[in-house]
């Protein structure tokens, strides 16, 4: 597997109209791709009110009525990325409400993924379950990234999730991500930060991969960076490839499906594994006839092993979303 280097963590923001140049950061620090805050479209409303920014896109259903909805987050890119928003027209167009929120780098937001406040996602779930049009006790939390280590950290401290799926997920908190700031808490809750297994950089500081896997060894200093997903009241999906090159998801995967068997975990999980897949194992599937479809290659796996992949696991994923929220 070839590790991730700075370069080509771009790929965070898949099939994006373009593929920018960066600048390489300080030394010890995880580079990010550039925030972003895609606009919704005609499919969807943004979404600016009671401490929420983002954007919602209401289910596209011909019975009206109300239904279940989706808390929608994006990676490092701030939650508002093209990736996730073409995701978050996807679940829609399935039936579901769903709310894709910023997390920083919106007004009031930290400029930055560094002390990211969990009461931010409170929030949003507050806003969806006061809107008419959602039934406010069937509500998933969806994420991939950064987001998929936020969804089951969230999870893990809010009452009536009914289901969690997390995409290329991590079994721990990490640092924040920022130029300038170094290593601190990536999230916090009532300003405090949320304790994290550090980087472990090596000579070669820009193997992003290998800062991630040198850090998960030294996981017994820093047991208290564990998310403690036994605490999620719902079920849980988990979906990695094997050949992730920017940090090392199916491991995190498997061990935090491990410590749900070994906690007696009452919900269903699901771990979905692909081999020839990388850090862009998790969505919808993308036409290969896209000027960006060889971008699904660039943090790890193959274009057609990540497309294979999606093509089995966003059925999955619907499927999945269905039984908990329909």
């Amino acid at each position: 597997m070839k590790p991730a280097t700075f370069a080509a963590v771009a790929a965070l923001t898949l099939i994006a109209t373009t593929t920018p140049a960066y600048a390489q950061p300080p030394k010890g620090i995880p580079m990010m791709p550039p925030i972003a805050l895609t606009d919704p479209g005609t499919e969807g409303v943004r979404v600016n009110e009671a401490g929420v920014f983002g954007n919602y896109f209401p289910a596209a259903s011909n019975q009206g009525g109300r239904h279940g909805a989706v808390l929608l987050l994006g990676g490092s890119e701030g939650g508002l990325g093209l990736g996730a928003t073409r995701m978050a027209r996807a679940l829609a167009a399935h039936g579901f409400n769903v709310l894709q929120i910023s997390y920083f780098g919106g007004p009031e937001q930290p400029a930055a993924l560094v002390n990211v406040p969990l009461e931010t996602f409170s929030k949003g779930l507050a806003w969806l379950r006061a809107r008419p049009d959602v039934i406010p006790d069937r509500i998933a939390l969806v994420g991939g990234s950064k987001g998929g280590e936020a969804v089951l950290l969230i999870a893990s401290r809010e009452v009536g999730i009914r289901a969690v799926v997390s995409g290329m997920p991590s079994s721990v908190s990490w640092p924040g991500i920022s130029y300038t700031a170094g290593m601190q808490p990536g999230w916090s809750v009532g300003g405090v930060g949320v304790p994290f297994v550090p980087y472990a950089f090596g000579t070669d500081y820009r193997n992003i991969y290998g800062a991630y896997e040198g850090g998960l060894k030294t996981l017994p200093q820093h047991r208290d960076a564990i998310i403690p997903v036994e605490r999620i009241t719902g079920a849980v999906m988990l979906v990695c490839g094997k050949d992730d090159s920017l940090w090392p998801s199916c491991p995190m995967a498997e061990q935090v499906a491990s410590r749900l068997k070994d906690k007696g975990f009452a919900h269903p999980v699901q771990l979905l594994e692909y081999a020839n897949a990388g850090h862009a194992v998790f969505g919808p599937p993308v036409d290969p006839a896209n000027p960006n479809f060889a971008s699904l290659g660039n943090l790890g796996g193959t274009p057609d092993g990540n497309n294979t992949a999606r093509k089995d696991d966003w059925p999955r994923t619907l499927a999945f979303l269905d039984e908990a929220l329909k």
